[in-house]
């Protein structure tokens, strides 16, 4: 048996995005395709093969230190954005706001999906869940400026919600409308997880 099952969950390309430097500004130009390579998505301020770790792995790296970028792509799922947007009161919602890589329809409690989670395309393109993506200040003051009163409220709004980021796992090119498949690990959750969160 597989140790990663293809599920009956896809999801349609709604919108892929690239993001230059979200240092000067987190907002993503939007994309009809994009090529992914082992290093991300080129000319992407989040490609390459290593990173600097951040406040997300504090608890195992001086901030900083090189190590492995599993954060070279950030996905979304519409639903999911769709919650966020009508928290915020903003009927229009631009994933550019936010930086976001690509945006996906039809996978349920997307933002849960089991980390090391696939998600291929027909034509082999793969892409590996990190984990969830925990959501920031950086994009509320971009939705501030483009909805004055709205931005500030983003991180409670997307809490839970923020999708997750992922590494390429096979080279490819995706296209907004192609389908990706969900697998997931064939493996029960960790029993311990409730006790270690307590300790």
């Amino acid at each position: 048996m597989p140790a990663l099952l293809p599920t009956e969950f896809f999801a349609e390309i709604l919108w892929l995005g690239r993001v230059a430097d979200s240092v000067e500004d987190l907002s993503a130009e939007p994309l009809d395709a994009m090529d992914l390579s082992f290093e991300g998505i080129p000319e992407d301020c989040h490609a390459g093969l290593t990173r600097a770790s951040c406040s997300r792995v504090r608890a195992q790296h001086p901030r900083g230190t090189t190590i492995a970028n599993t954060r070279q792509v950030s996905i979304l799922s519409a639903e999911e954005l769709e919650e966020i947007s009508d928290t915020l009161g903003i009927d229009e919602f631009d994933p550019a706001w936010i930086g976001a890589s690509m945006i996906l329809r039809g996978i349920p409690d997307f933002t849960h999906v089991p980390p090391s989670s696939r998600l291929q395309a027909d034509n082999g393109a793969c892409l590996v869940v990190d984990m969830e993506n925990r959501p920031c200040v950086l994009p509320g003051r971009v939705i501030e400026k483009q909805n004055p009163g709205h931005g500030k409220a983003f991180k409670t709004a997307a809490l839970k919600k923020r999708g997750v980021t992922a590494w390429v796992e096979r080279e490819g090119t995706l296209a907004v409308g192609d389908i990706l498949r969900l697998h997931i690990p064939d493996q029960r959750a960790w029993a311990h997880l409730e006790s270690a969160r307590a300790e």
